[in-house]
Parts: structure tokens; sequence; C-alpha cells
């Protein structure tokens, strides 16, 4: 029987908001709002995308959150006050909830993995050694681009508040071609 997707499953990961879109429970990809739009814009293009009448990929999405650590885009999560933002916080929260290491476990499951993260949270998964060689679309800061070429990550230079139009083009394109 012929596979509907030749590319198995993409993981498009980011970190949380200070935008709510919900009070109470939501899905982690209903809750935020800000600089998780651009991105979310992607999983649904990704997700809808077709090429030779076949569907071109499965998209699953995450969220770094504050309160609950790395969390699947289908869990209900209720909002909270205090979104971290500034590399203390990473560290905080990467020690209390250990999301590096959540990404570390579900990543294996998935061919291509594109991060959209802030540098200094991008750094720690960097220093980290979170994801495996290879499989990484990462949308970061221009400093981390030869890093990204020694493990054989795509890189692409983050514009906009996470993403920017020209690089979800990029991503489509790749994507296609790899499909």
């Amino acid at each position: 029987m012929k596979s509907e997707t030749n590319l198995r499953s993409i993981l498009i990961i980011t970190n949380d908001s200070t935008v709510f879109l919900k009070k109470g429970l939501a899905t982690a990809f209903e809750m935020f709002g800000g600089r998780t739009e651009e991105i979310k814009k992607l999983v649904a293009r990704l997700d809808t995308a077709r090429k030779d009448g076949r569907k071109m990929c499965d998209v699953s999405y995450g969220i770094i959150s504050t309160r609950f650590g790395f969390v699947p885009g289908n869990y209900v999560i209720t909002n909270y006050d205090n979104v971290m933002s500034k590399k203390e916080d990473y560290e905080r929260v990467q020690k209390e909830k250990d999301y590096l290491g959540q990404l570390h476990q579900i990543s294996i499951y998935f061919d291509r993995i594109i991060i959209c993260v802030p540098n200094d949270m991008f750094a720690m998964m960097l220093e980290g050694e979170t994801f495996q060689q290879g499989k990484i679309i990462a949308v970061t800061g221009k400093m981390f681009e030869e890093e990204c070429s020694k493990r054989n990550w795509v890189f692409l230079e983050r514009k906009g508040a996470r993403l920017g139009k020209d690089n979800a083009e990029k991503i489509l394109k790749l994507i296609e071609s790899e499909s």
C-alpha cells in the first residue's frame, strides 16, 4: 500500500507568548497569540500542503511553556501569570521542567524539526545537544550560522518576531523538495 506522504512527520517548536488568547482551558495551539501567530500560520500551510495530489507532510506543533515545559500543541493547558523572557528564565524553567530533555526524547520520532525560539534558548539547545544531526531547520540569530552548519542543519536567519514571510516560504520549498 502506498504511503499518503513521503515525508513522515515534521515538528515545529516555539516558545510561549505573553499574549494569551483564551482564559481558562485551551489547547496550547489555541492559547497563545502574539509572536506565535506567524508560526501557527506556517503550521496551517504545511498541514494543508499537497504535492502530486498527496499530502506533503504530517505536522506537529509544540510550545516550550513557562508553566508546563514542552507541551504538544493539542494538549489542553491553562493560562498563567508569568512568561519567561530572558536567559535566566529559560534556565530556571529548564531546571524545573527539563524541556530540553523532553525535546530530545520526542524529537527522535520526527523526520524534520523546525525550531523558532529566542537566541538564548537556542544556545541552550546547542549546548545540551538536544537534537540529532541533520534533521533541523533552525530559524535563529546569525551568530549560530556556523554551529548549524557544523551539525548539518539548515540555518535561516531569524526575521521578524519569530519566522518572517521569506523564511516561511523557504521552509515550504524545502519541505516540498523533500516530499
